[in-house]
């Protein structure tokens, strides 16, 4: 049996966002794989040490592992934990996450260069971070989109659109939650029924910051804290656009998400998120921070109900690629 030591932050049982390790793991040991995970400790020292211990500890009886890299201090995690592999002779593989991980390789190109190239795979969730690392490790790199059980998020056709807002992410300044306050503010001088449901936990303080700022414009915006998935599941059929204000991304599992749930999309147009959403066909984009653009997409869907129709129908349409009927097959490649 392929045995797999799978590297992450595994942290939703501390009230903390799902992340990969946390939903593909267990469909990894559904498909027969044996894999052992690690970190769920909260203090980072502490996790950091169990990650390499389990590594150690795994060493003779595993196969390879998988470790998920993103672009802010977890980057070091994983290129920690990249050197035991090396060290101790283990095949391991990188999963590329983060962002502004092609800052990484700018600002530190040695490092970022030795961590890829030692790699026995890199896999990259979108075509972006694909493309922005293709000529470094060309032989290296393997498109396996994030997934998602599509049989898990019952399509509501929104045939038109009222401006109810849903956003759905973790509070930290990088996902420019304020801008989803602010564009509340605006969208409510033309529609003042206007409504804005915020769900995540807070990451650095800008939940706090957040409902500071919607006080001071006298604004009530229903702000959930972390839900579970199948809570903010059903909660998102009250709603009827889904907003996404990040400075970064590669490949978030929200929007496709929100795309199965069948929420016509307004996004900011940033790292991968112009290669899922197509604006006009399945969401529409504006540029980052640009609030005005974004309530200008806003009133376009609640004015032209023939758009929010066919965003939502194209958006189902488009993200049954990435359903894990289809994604395990190319996990199934890698690991033979």
């Amino acid at each position: 049996m392929t045995r797999i030591v799978y590297i992450g932050n595994q942290l939703s049982g501390s009230g903390k966002s799902l992340t990969t390790i946390d939903t593909l793991a267990p469909l990894l040991k559904n498909l027969g794989y044996e894999v052992v995970t690690a970190s769920s400790k909260q203090n980072k020292l502490l996790r950091l040490l169990e990650m390499v211990y389990t590594v150690y500890k795994n060493s003779s009886k595993t196969n390879y592992v998988l470790i998920d890299t993103y672009s802010t201090l977890n980057f070091w995690y994983a290129v920690i934990v990249a050197r035991v592999c090396r060290t101790i002779n283990l095949k391991y593989i990188p999963i590329l996450h983060g962002g502004n991980l092609p800052q990484r390789l700018k600002s530190h190109p040695k490092t970022t260069l030795k961590f890829l190239n030692k790699a026995y795979k890199v896999v990259s969730p979108s075509d972006y971070l694909k493309d922005a690392f293709a000529k470094a490790i060309t032989q290296k790199i393997v498109h396996i989109p994030n997934n998602i059980e599509l049989q898990n998020y019952p399509f509501l056709h929104r045939q038109a659109a009222k401006p109810k807002l849903l956003w759905v992410r973790s509070f930290a300044h990088i996902y420019q939650p304020k801008m989803a306050v602010q564009v509340l503010h605006k969208l409510q001088s033309v529609y003042p029924n206007a409504e804005l449901c915020m769900v995540g936990p807070d990451k650095d303080g800008s939940l706090e910051e957040c409902k500071e700022m919607a006080d001071s414009l006298g604004l009530s915006i229903n702000f959930t804290g972390l839900l579970s998935k199948n809570e903010w599941i059903s909660l998102s059929k009250q709603y009827d656009v889904f907003i996404n204000t990040t400075n970064f991304d590669n490949l978030p599992v929200s929007l496709l998400e929100a795309m199965a749930l069948g929420l016509p999309i307004v996004s900011t147009n940033v790292g991968g998120i112009p290669y899922i959403i197509k604006s006009g066909k399945n969401g529409l984009l504006c540029e980052a921070q640009d609030v005005n653009g974004m309530v200008s997409h806003i009133k376009a869907l609640v004015d032209q109900p023939e758009l929010a129709s066919k965003l939502s129908k194209n958006a189902r349409s488009y993200v049954q690629f990435y359903d894990w009927d289809q994604v395990q097959l190319l996990w199934k490649e890698l690991l033979t």
